[in-house]
This record gives structure tokens, sequence and C-alpha cells, in this order.
């Protein structure tokens, strides 16, 4: 197990929550002289998945609150990330709210505007941006305008698509469910449940309430979106998978979207749900949005943690970026996770190894892009299907039933009390400053934040070894994924000589001449 020196980590506990610096980080007797306040303070670039329902209770209803991810700002602030994307918090028949009834309000349960406008003032006070869920692809099967459009006269009628005579209705969806689905003597679309009926986007009229919509958002001062099913707005039946017309379609809106939010912030950042299984398929998306999630690369980092081999996993990611550079006009954008709220949870993926998860952590956050964190991800928080299984309460304190904690779901996961923030943030050793360490890691060196990427030739099946080159530095990330002492050659020719220990993530670690020595389950940056 990785260990960080007791009477260092000791003192920084005490001061987790107040220092901007990581509460376990490995720097040289050289480090902070290298690492002027400005680097100090730069961003991690990292962003942070919330389920309000499940979060922070502040009026003791048992449901997470607006008003709670305000009291758990200097949490984030501490942990290092630099925003938080806020699953749906509108209006909704649904406990999980992807079934939209009013996309210009705020679910009451949650809070109100004003709450919300308070959120976003004290989250930019402290640096960290906010994005809100924007799920554009379907309403509720209650939104007024869905009511509206099942009278066949009413001008909402085409704002959502419905069948003919000629329409097989037992078609699949791109999503693997029926497709159409019967209201009295109609049947209309709706590609992941009847309660959520696709909006027609070859109507001009709905093109136009969206991005409407979305103006909306900015104007209150969200930073962006997170786009929900971006891949669906034409790509609806299994016949549009890969159908090049179906994409095409689906891009052109993403750039009219685009040009309609750069009339109040073209500054907005927009990263989508794409659930393709290949990087190459993620790639044309760079042109409107500014990232799309790396599915692709969620299932690699964890089978090579998991099975702790390397599985030409570098040489892979350069591929990756390549493509993505060819699609983006050189740029070199991402959005790089481990799992979400629609997944299994990383420590079950990972058969509940704590060894394993460090290393699909340290993997994940020394890779370029912006990185997403599931909220108590950085626990080791469990979950498995069914899905409100995997967006469990959030665990602050040791008791499950201490104030705050959200009680809306009994938790069913098997967490013992020691996975809370209260019992990790008293240990030295805990997964959570093991996160903290690792984020402000990329606050530190501007290369992990901002650099570019090469596989390094040298790593061997259990090692794990990149190149990140910024503005002003060059670094080697290396990962050692196994349980065994593993060395590595840094006199490689053509290469920089890296020979500089910059961070490690446990004692043992060591430069000899031209071979680094890594002590089992351990990650490394040399200079």
């Amino acid at each position: 197990m990785p260990r960080f020196p007791l009477l260092a980590c000791t003192i920084a506990t005490a001061i987790a929550l107040l220092s901007p610096m990581p509460a376990c980080s490995q720097p040289d007797a050289a480090q902070s002289s290298s690492a002027s306040a400005a680097s100090q303070q730069a961003p991690s670039d990292v962003w942070y998945e919330i389920f309000v329902r499940s979060f922070y209770d502040t009026n003791g209803d048992g449901i997470g609150d607006l008003n709670g991810v305000t009291a758990k700002l200097d949490y984030l602030k501490s942990l290092g990330v630099s925003g938080i994307w806020l699953m749906p918090i509108n209006p909704s028949p649904s406990y999980h709210g992807y079934d939209i009834t009013d996309y210009d309000g705020i679910n009451p349960q949650y809070g109100t505007m004003a709450d919300f406008r308070r959120l976003l003032d004290e989250a930019h006070k402290r640096g960290i941006k906010v994005i809100i869920d924007m799920v554009i692809n379907h309403s509720s099967n209650e939104h007024p305008w869905f009511k509206a459009a099942l009278d066949p006269h009413s001008p909402y009628h085409d704002w959502y698509s419905w069948a003919d005579k000629y329409t097989d209705l037992d078609t699949l969806s791109a999503t693997g469910v029926t497709a159409w689905h019967a209201d009295g003597a109609q049947n209309y679309l709706g590609i992941f449940a009847p309660t959520m009926p696709d909006l027609n986007y070859d109507n001009r009229a709905v093109r136009a309430a969206m991005i409407k919509v979305g103006q909306f958002w900015l104007k209150q001062g969200v930073d962006g979106f997170r786009l929900d099913a971006a891949q669906h707005i034409y790509d609806n039946l299994q016949s549009d998978m890969d159908d090049p017309a179906a994409l095409a379609k689906n891009l052109a809106w993403w750039n009219e979207y685009r040009h309609g939010l750069d009339a109040v912030n073209p500054h907005a950042y927009l990263v989508g749900e794409v659930t393709r299984p290949v990087a190459t398929e993620l790639a044309p998306y760079f042109k409107p949005l500014d990232a799309v999630f790396n599915f692709p690369l969620a299932v690699q980092l964890i089978t090579a943690a998991k099975d702790e081999r390397n599985l030409d996993l570098a040489t892979t990611l350069e591929h990756t970026y390549a493509s993505y550079r060819a699609a983006d006009g050189g740029q070199l954008r991402d959005a790089p996770f481990l799992s979400n709220h629609d997944q299994e949870r990383v420590m079950s993926q990972l058969g509940d190894n704590p060894q394993h998860m460090r290393m699909a952590a340290a993997m994940l956050l020394t890779l370029p892009g912006q990185p997403y964190i599931y909220y108590g991800e950085e626990l080791g928080m469990r979950g498995r299907k069914p899905d409100e299984a995997l967006r469990e309460p959030m665990r602050w304190q040791r008791s499950p039933r201490a104030q705050g904690t959200a009680t809306w779901e009994p938790p069913t996961s098997g967490d013992g009390l020691a996975v809370s923030v209260e019992a990790e943030q008293a240990d030295p050793h805990s997964l959570l400053h093991y996160y903290t360490t690792l984020i402000h890691w990329r606050s530190e060196i501007g290369a992990l934040r901002d650099g570019g990427f090469r596989a390094y030739p040298e790593a061997n099946d259990q090692l794990v070894a990149w190149q990140r080159t910024g503005t002003q530095d060059t670094v080697l990330v290396v990962h050692n994924l196994s349980g065994q002492n593993q060395s590595m050659p840094l006199d490689v020719p053509g290469e920089p000589h890296f020979g500089k220990l910059l961070r490690q993530t446990g004692n043992g670690a060591a430069v000899h001449g031209d071979m680094l020595e890594l002590p089992p389950y351990s990650s490394v940056i040399l200079q």
C-alpha cells in the first residue's frame, strides 16, 4: 500500500480543509522554490459531478438541496476541483430529473432560484465553475408542450415525432428499447422511455426554444452545460446509429446551438454525452462542443488497473489524441472519467480493491483534458445497479444518520463507517487524501494540466508511462500498476533525460543513475 510520511500527513490532516496545498503531496527539497504562488493557485481543471438529491440536506426533509451544495463548497475547494456539474435541477416528476416539466425552473425539492444564484455566487468566489445538466433530447410527458401536442391540431403537435401508417411500431430505438409509445390512437417517439418523448429538432420552433433555454441559464450565471444524450438528437433508431446522415444532422444542430449561446457567452463550456465505443467516433463532436466524455477510455483505465497490465494504453491514447487533434484543428481536449451516475461505481467495478482504485485514479488525473470525478468516488463509495444504488447519499459522517445526510434512498452498498469524509479526513493514508494529492498536482504542474501527450517507449507490461509537455516544462509520468517493485530505464536515445523526482504518491521511488525504481502500486512525476 502506498505510504505517505506519517508526520507530514498527520500535520496536513489538521489543516486539510484550510490549506490550498494537497494534504499528502510529496515534493522534493526544491519543489517549493520551483512552484510560484501563481502556479499553486492555478486551476486543476478537474470537475466534480453532483446529484443534488444525494449530496447534502440542509432542511431535514431527507433530500439534498442547492443550499447543501453551497454548504460543501469549502470541502470541494479543499479537494482541489475547479468546477462542479449538477445533475438536473429542473422540476421533474422523477427522482432523477431527466424528464423535465419546466426548463426555466428549479425543482422545488432542491430550493429556489435565489438559492441557485447564491450557489453560483459562492462557487465563483472560490474559483469554482458551475455547469448544469441540459436535458435537451426529450422533455417529460408531463411537460405542457407535450400535453398540448396530444391535440393533432395544436401548433405544439409538430414539436414531437409521431408515427404514421407506414411506421413499424415494433422498431427498437438506438438505446435498445421500444421506440414508439401509444397515447390513445397516436404513437409518439421516445427512445429512452414513454415518460420521455423526443423533441422534434426538424422543427425550427423547437430549436429556437432550446437555444432560448440555454441562453436563459447563461444569463443566470452558469458557466456551461453537460449535454445529455448529445448524440441522440437525430440518432433515434438502431438504423441511425452508424448513419452518416444522422451524424451530420447532429453536428449541424450543435453548431446552431453553439452559435446561439455565443450571443450570450462565447466562453460557455459545453461537454457532451456521446456514448460511442471508439474514440474516432467521438472526434467529430469536438468542432461544435468543447469536449465529449471519453467512454472508451473509462473502460480502458479500469481494465488496466484491474488486470495490473499496461495493455498498450499509452500508445492507444496517442492514437486517440491524434484523432481529436485532427478533428479540432490541432487542439487537444478531452473529458476523461472513470464512472458516472449511469455506471457501476469504480470501486465496485474493481472488486473493492483499494490499490486498483488508487491506480485508476492516478492514471485518470495525470491525463490531458479536464477529468471528471463522480461524487463519493474520492471516498471509495461502492454501488451496483439498479440506478438508485449508484446514486446513494454522499457519506459525510461516520454515521449514515448524521445531520445533513440525505435519506431519500436507504444505503445498500455495504460501505462501512470508514467510507466517509469524517473518517477519511482523519486518516492520512485514506483514498480522500490520495485524490486530494493527485488533484493538486494538476494545479502545481502546468504540464499535467495543459500539456501534450507522448507515450514513453520504455514502459514494461506492468508500467504505464507518458510524457506531458507544457509551455514551460516536460514531465514524465510513470505508474506501477502491479504489486511488485518495478524498474525502468531513463536513458532513451532522442528523449529528454528525466533525472529529477518531482512528485511521488508514497515512499520508496528513486532514481539510480539511469534507472527508475518504483515500489508497488505507486506513481511518480519526473522532470
